[in-house]
């Protein structure tokens, strides 16, 4: 019997028609596939069935890991490595036209996405992700602008991949029960051709300085960003706007304008 530990965030899921469900998302057989966080192997079972390519599977847990490098040691196709996926250089191993499953702890979810979102190659080597995450995240995650949950986690993602499905699990789904709903989400990377932002670490900085002051007008922050003759090149940018009333496409410019300068 495995026990969750709270430390890593650990929910596992034990409803197997929620896991055919995800598994079901997309076609994987004869595919690469990356499952981040397996724990005890409830996705994993599913996935084989499924006859992929190749399966490489990320557990920071020592003993999961262990019970899983045992359970699947006859399978030449699956590769495990233990370690922290925050560390991990996850983008060196992921395969050309690979699927990344996840059934991520909620506590660094949002981590664990951006991190993907920064890989330096793009178009990646993945076609798509498939990855759950508390449903109030998943909202953010989805936020369109002028929502409530527009902000500087959706302009970011919005960047970079576009959401193919999603749908909703309840926590009778798990072991143990979590407090909260979880929501499944399906991306696919897309290329921004109208923009030309060479790092994403600036779109990421530019929000964050314009929404270190959510309510507040952005005409003091858009200066520890861009000068008086940068902004002259953004005549659309309303100075007495609050950061949720500026596009996701604004900001982008904002960028691009930024790494001009």
């Amino acid at each position: 019997m495995n026990f969750a530990k709270k430390s890593l965030g650990q929910n596992f899921l034990i409803d197997k028609n929620i896991v055919r469900k995800i598994v079901s998302l997309t076609e994987i057989k004869n595919k690469n596939v990356v499952e981040i966080g397996p724990g005890t192997g409830a996705l994993t079972n599913e996935i084989i069935k499924k006859k992929p390519k190749s399966l490489l599977l990320i557990e920071k847990d020592i003993n999961l890991s262990k019970e899983l490098k045992s359970k699947y040691s006859k399978n030449k196709k699956i590769k495990i490595f233990c370690e922290d996926i925050l560390n991990f250089n996850i983008e060196k191993v992921i395969l050309k036209d690979s699927v990344i499953f996840g059934n991520l702890p909620y506590n660094i979810s949002s981590q664990i996405l951006v991190k993907i979102l920064k890989f330096k190659k793009w178009p990646p080597n993945f076609n798509d992700i498939i990855f759950m995450f508390q449903k109030e995240l998943g909202e953010k995650i989805l936020g369109k602008f002028l929502s409530s949950n527009y902000g500087r986690l959706s302009i970011l993602v919005n960047f970079r991949l576009k959401s193919i499905n999603k749908f909703l699990i309840s926590p009778n789904c798990f072991f143990p029960k979590p407090k909260i709903n979880s929501m499944v989400i399906h991306f696919q990377p897309k290329l921004f051709k109208g923009f030309k932002i060479k790092k994403i670490n600036n779109l990421e900085k530019v929000t964050n300085i314009l929404f270190s002051n959510k309510r507040k007008m952005i005409n003091k922050n858009i200066k520890k960003i861009l000068n008086a003759k940068n902004l002259r090149n953004l005549n659309e940018l309303n100075l007495n706007s609050r950061p949720t009333e500026i596009s996701e496409n604004l900001y982008y410019k904002i960028t691009e304008v930024y790494e001009r300068k």
